[in-house]
């Protein structure tokens, strides 16, 4: 997606972007600073992303490990500063992890995300490519490359890749919820219903679900439990201008037009082009 509210929709709530976790250095360190190094460098997310980003840099700095052992401190201090949205020291830790070790699938990934974090989708989508060249069945990167098809409006194959994805790992956070949305825009109703409510079950507060759950009740002329969705969605979401737009075209139809017009117009201060989008959806515009 180009513009509109269901560009930042598609980013912050529908996508994945799925890192892959900090890979372990399997080291023997010759001293006990360097063992709470390599521990730090392998920190899970209940590490500070500072304290893992300086393990990494002591480990690397000091030179005494396996060319393997440096791609993974790269990838793991790339994650690291994915996770303080220093995306360009991210995507240069990422590309010195596979100028280390061209065959690692997780820095392909970790940096179609960090490209995919700044909006350099196409990027993005070759790093996933690269990864699933080495890992076929590595869900989180159908995920991910899924996320930027929904970026660059190609919505059949962003449904294509979110079936691969589900196919290796239902599991994988907001991958129901994302064929949802793709599904939805396709005008396949019942099966992106299917999905959004499979997405609810497990994750009762996802605003993106109740969000794309809304497109596909309006569309379906089921304007109540439309609204009803939106509402929820703005709930946990309350800056959500298409959740607002959408909402205010069911209002609008169902008579309410103070409510409509002021819902609508909300949202387009939020984002000047939402109109264009859900006409785009297949939901004219409210005027």
């Amino acid at each position: 997606m180009t513009a509109g509210a269901s560009v930042v929709r598609a980013v912050t709530l529908i996508l994945i972007v799925v890192l892959s976790g900090s890979s372990s250095l399997a080291q023997k360190p010759k001293k006990d600073g360097s063992l709470k190094n390599v521990e730090l460098c392998n920190g899970s997310d209940r590490v500070p992303p500072e304290a893992r980003i300086d393990g990494c840099t002591a480990f690397i700095d000091a030179g005494e490990g396996t060319p393997n052992g440096f791609a993974i401190a790269h990838n793991n201090r790339g994650n690291a500063y994915s996770a303080k949205t220093d995306y360009e020291r991210a995507i240069k830790d990422f590309d010195e992890a596979i100028r280390l070790n061209p065959t690692y699938a997780k820095a392909f990934n970790n940096l179609g995300v960090a490209y995919l974090r700044k909006g350099a989708y196409d990027l993005a989508i070759g790093a996933f490519e690269e990864a699933l060249k080495l890992n076929p069945n590595y869900g989180a990167a159908f995920a991910n490359r899924a996320g930027a098809y929904l970026k660059r409006n190609a919505y059949d194959r962003a449904e294509r890749d979110y079936d691969e994805a589900i196919r290796l790992d239902p599991n994988l956070g907001s991958v129901w919820s994302g064929r949802c949305w793709a599904r939805a825009v396709l005008g396949a109703l019942q099966a992106a219903l299917e999905d959004c409510d499979r997405a609810l079950q497990s994750e009762s507060n996802n605003a993106a679900a109740y969000d794309s759950r809304a497109l596909i009740h309006l569309k379906m002329g089921r304007l109540s439990a439309a609204i009803d969705d939106y509402n929820s969605a703005l709930r946990f979401a309350p800056k959500l201008a298409s959740a607002l737009y959408g909402r205010g075209v069911a209002r609008l139809k169902l008579g309410d037009r103070s409510g409509g017009d002021a819902d609508i117009s909300a949202a387009r201060r939020m984002e000047a082009g939402i109109g264009e989008d859900f006409a785009r959806y297949g939901v004219p515009q409210g005027d």
